[in-house]
Order: structure tokens, then C-alpha cells, then sequence
């Protein structure tokens, strides 16, 4: 992922310097567990938990003549340390895969719980937002069009409830791929005991994988790409209804525009939702590495390496730029402006016909048939849309041409908006309970 979008926390445990690091950790581990167990001399311990992690230009400047990256690390490393013979006993009866795959499920679980703490605070900042709003008024919306009133915190709160369980998943994903192995080159434990692996994976926060061949199978990584796949989708949702609030014909709502901001280089006026406009866009690209990831599962026999190119670059970039999205959607309902009066207006935008189906059911209860009811408040409302006459002001005429007496205090509480929203509450008794 490129430096515009990556956060230092979450661009450290992709970093290649981090990378080392936790190999270095790894192979120490191997070797204390392997000297513990008398399998190599107790003495060579000491020397390699010594040594310096290989730097990135060092390993790089091996592999460019091995074209292997792990014994380039291996022989950068054994070059840092002294005496060079103890390095004789890294990596022993391992294989490869060993190495990179208990290390990368390292890696996964430090961006698991970056990204698990920003999705609570995204779970609790979206909370917070619609219980502040739970008594705004606006126009509720389906296919685009004014469908009937609604509040504003009933909106959010879909959008908190929606992040919560995504963030639960990302937790469970988060178990899926807490697992490493060490279990030789295919898997069946021929040059390394499986105590080894048993005394080493507790001390890295893993598991053991209950089998591997050479690798541990990517169902696992698969859950994990695709949990963070549905979390920025529920950023992009969050950021797709900003995005339609803030235009020009609606202006309900409005991003963070700091001073000194600029809008555009060539309309002074222009406020654009550019915020929202990244997080839709970055949302895309962790969504696109699902379906590559997803095909890294299938490898011949034990193994091939068909899964690695594609995980060296879709791994960093989803996790990074998922941890950019919750950053940003953060930001925005944190700074997001609401025009309570410009949504409290949007509601007679159409002359009252949001009241529509209230008018339905008055008319229904007060005698009229379904059909006949239905005829008459399409026939009002289409008055209304074609010749901007009040929508209430249609349904009395229209009534009085077909000799239909309407009761006016029935539309008196048909057009009232607050009656549409009176029943919300336990939605927002929940909300307030959700951590």
C-alpha cells in the first residue's frame, strides 16, 4: 500500500525491518525448544539470541544471488553472529514454510488487534452519534425517493449495529488465523519433533495447526480477508449515505471542512465529500483481493508457492487499508455536520406525500376498501407530483369528486411525522447496551 494511505502502527507490522524481527523470534525459539529438549548443543543458543536482525538491504543483497529469500535471511543473519558456527543449529529440521507461516500468523493477529481496537472506537463514535440524534426528523428514503419520516439516529444506528458485528467478525477471523506449524517439509514431523512446535506456539500467542502438509491450508486467511472485506464495506455504507446527504439538493449533512481547506482549483465555492469519495474507493480495493486470496486454498499436493506472491502484496494492502478506512469513517461522524432544520424542511419537500401510507390506513379503517383507498391517494399524490398541489389539499378534492367523504382529523394524524418514529424506542434501548 502506498504511503498516502498507510498509518505508522499498521505500517510497522507489514514493514520488511518488523518482518525479520519476528523471524529472528521464531528461529529463537525453535533453537531453545530444540537445546531444552538436548537436540543441539545447549551453547549455541546464546550466540544467535545475540545476534542482530538482518537488516532488509542485507537479506536483499543475499537474495539477489540465492533468489531465496529465506536462506538469504538465514545467511544474513548467520553473518551477525559470533561465533558464525552456532548458526549451524537455526532452522533445524524446519522447512521454509515453517518460518514464513507461523510468522505471518503473527503478523495477522498484531493487525488483528490494531484493527479490532479502531473498530470499537468506530462502534462506540457511531453509537454515541445516533443516540444524539434519535428525535431528528428527516425524510427516510427508499430507491433514492422520500418514502416516509424517520430520524436520523435510527439510520446511524443501523450503520453501529452493522460495525459491531463486523468488528465480531474480524475477531473470530482473528482465532481462525492465530495458527502456525513446525512440522518439516511435508508436514509429518520426519526431521522435528512435535513437541517443539508445542512448547514454541504458546510463546508467540498461537496454536498449533491441527495439520499441515507443507503449509497450514488458507481457509483461514481466506475468513480473515473477507471479515475485513465486510468491515470496510460497512465504512463504505457509512460513507456512501454522507455522500448523498451532502449534495447540493439535499444538504442534510456535510463533511469536516477544516480552514484553509480548498474545494476544488477551479469553483471557490465547492465543498466536496472527498473523505467519504476515498473511503468508497479504498473500499474496493480490500474487496478485490478476497476472490485471490480465496484461490490460494487450492495448491498442488503439498504445496506450491502460487499462494505466496499473492499474499505478500493482498495481506499488507487489506489490512492497511482497512485500518485507513476505520481511521477516516472515524473522522468523519466524529466531525459530520447535521442540518437538523434542513432535514425538519426536507420533509414537506414533496408537499406531504410521505404521509402517503399513514393516508392509506386512516382511509382504510375509517370504511373505505383497500382498492378503493389505494385508487384514491395514488390518484392525489400523482396530482401532487405532476402539479405541485399540497398533497392533503389533492386528497380532500379527489375525495370530494368520487362523493368519498374523508374524515380531516384522520389526515390530521396521518400527517403527523413524530407518530412514524414513536415506536424506535427499543431500537435505541439497544443501541445505548451496545459495546
Amino acid at each position: 500500500m502506498i504511503d498516502r494511505y498507510t498509518l505508522p502502527e499498521m505500517g510497522r507490522v507489514w514493514s520488511e525491518a518488523h518482518k525479520y524481527e519476528l523471524w529472528c523470534r521464531v528461529e529463537v525459539l525453535v533453537l531453545e525448544a530444540h537445546a531444552k529438549a538436548g537436540t543441539v548443543p545447549a551453547e549455541a543458543v546464546a550466540p544467535v539470541r545475540a545476534a542482530a536482525p538482518p537488516t532488509p538491504e542485507a537479506v536483499a543483497a543475499v537474495e539477489a544471488v540465492t533468489d531465496h529469500d529465506v536462506i538469504a535471511f538465514l545467511t544474513a543473519w548467520a553473518d551477525n553472529t559470533e561465533p558464525r558456527s552456532a548458526a549451524a543449529y537455526v532452522h533445524f529440521g524446519m522447512t521454509s514454510s515453517d518460518l514464513l507461516d507461523t510468522a505471518l500468523a503473527v503478523q495477522l493477529v498484531e493487525a488483528s488487534d490494531i484493527l479490532l481496537a479502531k473498530a470499537s472506537r468506530l462502534v462506540a463514535v457511531l453509537r454515541d452519534h445516533a443516540l444524539a440524534h434519535k428525535d431528528t426528523l428527516r425524510p427516510g428514503r427508499t430507491h433514492g425517493i422520500h418514502a416516509e419520516p424517520d430520524v436520523w439516529g435510527h439510520r446511524v444506528a443501523d450503520f453501529a449495529f452493522a460495525a459491531a458485528r463486523s468488528r465480531d467478525r474480524v475477531r473470530r477471523a482473528r482465532e481462525a488465523v492465530a495458527v502456525g506449524t513446525l512440522s518439516g517439509p511435508v508436514g509429518s514431523y520426519s526431521n522435528i519433533d512435535p513437541a517443539i512446535e508445542a512448547e514454541v506456539m504458546p510463546a508467540l500467542g498461537l496454536r498449533p495447526a491441527d495439520v499441515a502438509t507443507q503449509v497450514v491450508i488458507r481457509d483461514g486467511i481466506a475468513e480473515w480477508v473477507s471479515a475485513l472485506a465486510v468491515l470496510a464495506t460497512v465504512c463504505e455504507a457509512v460513507a456512501l449515505e454522507v455522500r448523498h446527504g451532502q449534495r447540493t439538493e439535499v444538504r442534510e449533512l456535510a463533511e469536516p471542512f477544516r480552514s484553509g481547506q480548498k474545494g476544488s482549483s477551479a469553483m471557490p465555492h465547492k465543498k466536496n465529500p472527498i473523505r467519504s469519495e476515498r473511503i468508497c474507493g479504498l473500499a474496493r480495493v480490500v474487496r478485490s483481493y478476497v476472490t485471490p486470496v480465496t484461490e490460494g486454498i487450492p495448491l498442488w499436493h503439498e504445496r506450491d508457492i502460487s499462494h505466496s506472491s499473492v499474499e505478500r502484496v493482498a495481506l499488507p494492502d487489506a489490512a492497511i487499508a482497512t485500518d485507513y478506512l476505520l481511521h477516516l469513517t472515524t473522522g468523519l461522524i466524529e466531525g459530520l455536520v447535521v442540518d437538523t432544520a434542513r432535514m425538519r424542511a426536507n420533509l414537506d419537500a414533496t408537499g406531504g406525500l410521505l404521509y402517503s401510507s399513514a393516508v392509506l390506513l386512516e382511509l382504510v379503517k375509517g370504511g373505505m376498501s383497500r382498492e378503493d383507498a389505494y385508487a384514491l391517494v395514488q390518484a392525489a399524490a400523482m396530482d401532487t407530483w405532476d402539479n405541485g398541489i399540497p398533497f392533503r389539499d389533492s386528497l380532500l378534492t379527489r375525495g370530494k369528486y368520487r362523493n368519498m367523504t374523508i374524515d380531516e382529523s384522520a389526515l390530521d394524524r396521518a400527517f403527523r411525522p413524530d407518530d412514524y418514529v414513536a415506536r424506535l424506542t427499543p431500537v435505541f434501548d439497544r443501541l445505548a447496551q451496545l459495546t
